[in-house]
């Protein structure tokens, strides 16, 4: 069974990506960098789940 963290961190990576996008699109810095934030934190949040999830079975 999938963990939340796995689907809220893949959510989490796919809002980064369009929110790096949107930055490129608009030259914006600062919103590039905020959405490569926010996919790193997505990341560490599905392998969290991926942990949960192991540890459970």
């Amino acid at each position: 069974m999938i963990e939340e963290d796995e689907i809220k961190g893949k959510g989490k990576q796919i809002e980064g990506k369009i929110r790096e996008e949107v930055g490129k699109l608009t030259d914006n810095k600062t919103e590039q960098v905020k959405g490569k934030i926010e996919q790193v934190e997505g990341k560490v949040q599905e392998e969290i789940g991926k942990l949960k999830r192991k540890a459970k079975e």
